[in-house]
């Protein structure tokens, strides 16, 4: 039976892109319509942001019986295998989250209403009513590792264009006149803003970007990362989300992106790049329980940050089914989102007081979109660093600009070319 505030969640949901689930520690989010805020003149395609997981229900179940058949040949072919010291602590840790995802997963399948919502979420229609014409896909993107990497590399630039509006009276009524304005920056090793209440286009080398509100992105190498950290310790970020490409075979035989040794990662400047009041630091891990070691005995450690909380980002397909079973080992459909305290200073009882205790063991439901894209976690965090205002955060690694945010790593443009958006009417 459904809540009787059902109605209320839903357009809510609507709105924010955000659904809690009544008397639970679990929220659904479809990040295309949290990303949307971020944006003016542009929204995110669906269909774009959904590549995976909206397969038909014969589809669906033709793969499923395929891959049952499978893993069925498989297991007659498999030999006994116990499991050595660490993928028994990776059990461990399984068995004590899997109540919690358990349940958030129940609470899915009985918000009926929802689950007839996330079905037609990858469908463009909705989102070209509002918005106007698809835009057409640009050129083949180039790749900004390599070209980071190309002695060119001081001499690329980017085109920002600026629009203005400004609304004149004339005799029989009002028209809106139309101002543009270019601004050219080098692309990499150097800090590109759009400070304007407007999303704005950007060309490099025949693409098209778009670029938030607000925002800004610095597109280097680990050396560069140092030219972000503030002057003064009160113009520190207060939320830090960090997405490290880790060392995966799987990402390896995939060849999506350039994955980087563990060791390089201690060498982040996390205590340097914190507010003076203290940051929350959201670290995105797999569950190899090898890197869970790094984390916990050497990350955490060398950065300055006290781990408080575990969140759990549990991936399911558009009919509320999980993409994997729960319980298979070396392919969980969930990851870890862990969260730490960072203080300029060594931290203490009093630093630890002027953050709101996180609640452990929360449960992040979304459809999954490309290959390692991270659901945008910005709008569920504010709560826990309530006394800084305004709030600067940043994410390290990203793929992605967000509204308000500084974005840094090798290709923070990724996913902002054009070919990922609708434009608004």
């Amino acid at each position: 039976m459904e809540h009787p505030n059902m109605g209320d969640g839903l357009s809510t949901f609507l709105n924010s892109g955000i659904y809690q689930f009544e008397n639970s520690n679990a929220v659904f989010i479809d990040p295309v319509r949290v990303m949307n805020r971020s944006y003016t003149h542009f929204q995110v395609s669906p269909s774009a942001y959904y590549p995976r997981f909206f397969e038909s229900k014969a589809l669906a179940q033709e793969s499923r019986v395929s891959s049952s058949s499978s893993r069925k040949r498989k297991r007659k072919e498999k030999k006994p295998h116990s499991l050595n010291d660490r993928e028994k602590a990776a059990e461990q840790r399984h068995q004590e989250a899997r109540p919690f995802l358990l349940k958030a997963h129940k609470c899915l399948l009985r918000a009926t209403a929802l689950l007839e919502l996330m079905s037609n979420m990858r469908s463009d229609s909705e989102s070209l009513q509002e918005c106007g014409d698809l835009v057409s896909p640009s050129v083949p993107q180039q790749s900004f590792v390599e070209l980071g990497q190309d002695w060119h590399a001081p001499f690329y630039e980017i085109i920002l264009d600026f629009h203005q509006y400004e609304k004149l009276n004339v005799d029989k009524g009002s028209m809106i006149m139309q101002y543009s304005e270019q601004k050219v920056h080098p692309l990499f090793n150097n800090l590109v803003l759009n400070e304007t209440g407007d999303d704005v286009e950007a060309e490099f080398l025949s693409s098209r970007f778009v670029i938030p509100r607000k925002s800004c992105f610095l597109m280097s190498d680990l050396e560069q990362i140092h030219s972000l950290i503030p002057a003064e310790s009160c113009c520190g970020f207060n939320l830090i989300v960090v997405d490290p490409p880790w060392e995966n075979g799987s990402a390896r035989q995939k060849s999506r992106y350039p994955t980087l040794p563990n060791r390089y990662f201690l060498s982040l400047p996390i205590k340097q790049l914190t507010h003076a009041d203290g940051a929350l630091v959201a670290l995105w891990v797999t569950n190899r329980e090898k890197l869970r070691g790094f984390v916990e005995k050497e990350l955490f450690p060398a950065w300055g940050v006290t781990h408080v909380a575990t969140f759990y980002w549990l991936k399911v397909k558009a009919d509320g089914s999980l993409i994997n079973d729960l319980d298979l080992f070396h392919h969980r459909p969930y990851e870890c989102l862990l969260l730490g305290h960072c203080h300029r200073e060594a931290m203490d009882s009093e630093c630890l007081s002027k953050f709101k205790p996180v609640q452990h063991n929360q449960i992040i439901i979304s459809i999954p979109g490309a290959y390692s894209r991270k659901p945008p976690i910005g709008g569920l965090l504010p709560e826990y660093f309530p006394g800084f205002k305004p709030t600067r955060c940043i994410e390290l690694f990203a793929r992605e600009m967000t509204s308000g945010w500084t974005s840094w790593g090798n290709e923070p443009l990724h996913f902002q070319d054009l070919k990922y958006f609708n434009r608004n009417g």
